[in-house]
């Protein structure tokens, strides 16, 4: 057993005792304590501690409990900084007390156990790993009694049974030294699992397998709602009724042993980890005062709620565009596409999330997000990225746009939105994060006639003629616009307060004051909200259907284990950090006693994904690209992040190679085992966006002197769902030149850097500070006409552009 710990690992992946115990040497030194060690940090260039991010760490002693050594630790983490450089800086220190703390104890428990929750019947597998100066001896217990014949690191119980259920713990002895490892809980299911697939592994994912069913109940008996599932960790529970958390419901069954009339409502439970969340269906409670009709019974289940608005389904489609290839790179999209993600999907949302489409691949995106669009659906797009807008008309820019760029190569928003106002829609939000300013090598009036239709909101990140910001960061942090919207996207709000209430705090953000506003237009006329209720409409059946291919391109390849000839068995597993990335993560379940070194990792896989192989199979996610998804996965894995799914033509195959040395070889040359692995297409590859765009196309609905057609070309109907007719859209020449619009970027002081990028509609504005000053002048490109690319809109233009969209906003006669 090595005397420290191993100078590799980074500081965030440290043991929470360790650190507890550091931070409180180092926060009650006054001489060699956080402060001092934070200037020698800052004299480091490659952590760059600023006097900014000491202040901020200062704050914390300010906080009840609150630790300025862990902000510092944290900071310290997120910028690479590795046990090896903190032990360096505590010697110069000179804090001994604080080295003292990074040194291992006599007996280390590596692999704690991990609570789950599991359906009866399946396997259940607890881990605990220790090491010690001598050979450690383990022992089970559940509660306080011994498990009969559990001697070993790994208890196992197959199959787990519903007596199974309870709390575990492991003693470790080495020597004369006794541990106990974390105590794991473990809930066991009962039911089938009818409402989703069969689960024969828990890896980490969340799986709702029990839904609650509705009840029809009289005053005085017993309600009782049961919810569940499945994964690592063991699933947090809370009910609400009628969209507000019911206090001290935090089971997976809600009982209710008299219920009144004031129990009537609507109920549904809420889910989650320390990284994901989902929701179970809603389902209603009717209570009937049988007394008060004279004992008689009636049928009060409703169909609906008095003046309460469903949707009767509800998808959406984030698209992030970051590396352009003739363009300026961005970071926000990527952290912006994520968070969104995730609470729209608590919202009930089928939600699918792109990053870095080329043209056809965003038009044939939103092919499919408008198959899912049927009478009443809630339709919501999101972008950023790179755009520009002309005439009260967005365009999204594609990652292969040229520079300069046109219409033709872009993506215009209203064409899209006058395909969605086809299908009957209850709601169409567009959430824009892209700049706003004029492409002045784009001289086409695109002649798109919208219906008046009262569902229509616009949400620009920016007002007209000015652009929008990322936060420049050495981290990845949000846009300006998604930093405040996710903080209101959840209220229970009609969606143009929620955005009022995202315009009044942007409107307090001091470094983008005077910059960007956000900007709403809107012609809603009902009280529509993102947390209003799905209740499917009479084209349920159509809906349904498409709902399953919808799913069907964001299933995850079941987890999978390997056994190699030598008598090795490696574990391989799945995640998904959006629609079109897949994480693949690699991880020794056994290995032969006499086998000094195994290692198992990942290869040969398609040139089309374009894989980076010094970016794979690395020890920690961040390696590899994966930031966001990082803390949901399991620990001690080789990790390789796979992008752009949307590009396989074939089924993904690729190689596991499995390389290993044995004790009494006398050299030591590595053995090497390999085994073919076929996962099918996984994610958003069953899609197949890569093929050429269909005739039914976005871009048919736009006709402008660049285009390839000229003449629109309507949605299909519900008989033609399932024909998908094909074409080859000419493109221009390619060495026309093309725009791009630049962006700003901010100091560590969080100023703004124009990113993310608009559009136009509707009868409720609300312009904030629309004024902008143009800060800074990115790269010499201002004083190069030949090099010009920022969209540039005279004052006598903006007049003539806002007299266009006021007249095209004139309500006309249906």
């Amino acid at each position: 057993m090595s005397d420290s710990l191993d100078r590799s690992t980074k500081i965030n992946l440290l043991k929470d005792s360790v650190v507890k115990k550091l931070c409180e040497v180092l926060d009650k030194s006054s001489s060699k304590g956080w402060r001092k060690l934070g200037e020698i940090v800052g004299n480091d260039r490659r952590f760059k501690v600023s006097s900014d991010d000491m202040e901020m760490c200062s704050l914390r002693v300010l906080e009840v409990e609150g630790s300025p050594s862990l902000m510092l630790l944290r900071l310290m983490g997120e910028r690479g900084c590795t046990t090896g450089h903190l032990i360096d800086y505590l010697q110069t220190l000179g804090n001994s007390e604080a080295l003292q703390c990074l040194k291992p104890p006599a007996l280390q428990i590596l692999i704690q156990p991990q609570s789950a929750a599991l359906m009866c019947g399946h396997n259940l597998r607890l881990s605990c790993h220790a090491v010690g100066k001598s050979a450690a001896q383990y022992q089970w217990f559940k509660s306080r009694e011994e498990v009969p014949n559990s001697a070993s690191p790994e208890l196992v119980i197959s199959p787990v049974q519903l007596k199974d259920a309870g709390f575990y713990i492991c003693r470790v002895n080495s020597g004369d030294v006794c541990e106990f490892s974390q105590w794991a809980q473990v809930d066991v299911l009962k039911g089938s699992t009818s409402y989703g697939q069969s689960y024969h592994s828990l890896d980490g994912r969340l799986k709702l397998v029990i839904q609650p069913q509705s009840q029809q109940l009289h005053v005085g008996e017993t309600l009782q709602l049961e919810c569940g599932a499945v994964g690592r960790p063991i699933p947090r529970y809370q009910w609400h009724k009628n969209g507000a958390p019911i206090p001290n419901a935090t089971n997976r069954r809600l009982l209710v042993p008299h219920v009144m009339q004031d129990h009537h409502g609507r109920y549904r439970c809420e889910i989650s980890s320390s990284t994901e969340r989902m929701w179970t269906n809603e389902v209603h409670v009717v209570v009937d005062d049988m007394y008060a009709i004279g004992g008689c019974s009636i049928e009060l289940f409703p169909n609906s709620v008095p003046d309460q608005l469903y949707a009767t389904d509800k998808v959406a489609l984030l698209i992030g565009n970051l590396s352009y290839q003739n363009h300026p790179q961005l970071k926000a999209p990527m952290v912006d596409v994520y968070d969104l993600t995730n609470l729209l999907r608590q919202l009930n949302f089928k939600v699918v999330s792109l990053l870095d489409l080329t043209e056809s691949e965003m038009r044939n995106a939103v092919d499919e997000f408008l198959l899912l669009l049927h009478k009443g659906v809630y339709g919501l797009l999101y972008y950023a990225g790179h755009g520009y807008e002309n005439y009260g008309n967005s365009f999204m820019v594609p990652v292969d746009a040229p520079n300069p760029y046109r219409s033709a190569n872009c993506l215009c928003v209203q064409s899209i939105l006058k395909l969605m106002q086809e299908k009957e829609t209850g709601l169409n939000v567009f959430l824009l994060d892209m700049c706003r300013k004029r492409n002045i090598h784009d001289d086409s009036t695109p002649n798109i006639v919208l219906r008046v239709t009262a569902n229509i909101v616009f949400g620009y990140a920016t007002c007209q003629d000015a652009e929008a910001f990322e936060l420049s960061s050495t981290g990845f942090t949000n846009g300006v616009f998604v930093k405040f919207l996710k903080k209101r996207l959840m209220d229970n709000e009609k969606i143009t307060v929620v955005l009022d209430r995202v315009a009044e705090d942007m409107g307090q953000f001091d470094a983008t004051k005077g910059k960007q506003a956000l900007e709403i237009r809107s012609s809603l006329s009902e009280r529509r909200a993102l947390t209003d209720l799905i209740l499917p409409g009479d084209s349920a059946n159509l809906a349904h259907a498409h709902s399953r291919q919808w799913a069907k391109a964001h299933e995850l390849p079941e987890s999978m284990s390997l056994n190699f000839d030598c008598g090795a068995q490696i574990k391989l597993g799945f995640a998904a950090e959006f629609s079109n990335v897949l994480v693949i993560y690699t991880h020794i379940i056994k290995k032969p006693e006499d086998m000094s070194f195994c290692q198992a990792h990942v290869t040969d896989f398609s040139q089309e994904l374009d894989v980076d192989p010094k970016e794979m199979n690395r020890e920690t996610p961040e390696e590899t690209g994966i930031y966001l998804l990082s803390s949901s996965l399991p620990q001690h894995c080789l990790y390789t992040r796979l992008s752009s799914l949307q590009k396989l033509r074939e089924e993904l195959v690729f190689t596991v190679c499995l390389q290993g040395t044995f004790a009494a070889m006398d050299d030591d040359h590595p053995i090497y085992w390999t085994k073919s692995v076929n996962i099918g297409k996984p994610l958003i590859a069953r899609l197949d966006l890569h093929r050429a765009m269909r005739r039914n196309s976005c871009l048919q609905t736009c006709p402008m002197p660049h285009s390839p057609s000229q003449s629109p070309c309507h949605s299909p109907g519900p008989d033609h769902l399932h024909h998908h007719l094909f074409y080859h859209a000419s493109h221009l020449a390619q060495d026309l030149n093309r725009l791009s619009p630049q962006h700003h970027y901010l100091d560590g002081c969080e100023h703004p850097q124009a990113a993310a990028e608009g559009c136009g509609f509707a009868y409720h504005d609300h312009l904030g500070q629309c004024g902008y000053e143009r800060a800074y002048e990115a790269d010499g490109l201002l004083s190069s006409p030949g090099k010009f690319s920022i969209p540039i809109e005279a004052p006598e233009d903006i007049n003539e552009l806002q007299t266009v969209f006021i007249n095209s906003l004139q309500l006309q006669p249906q």
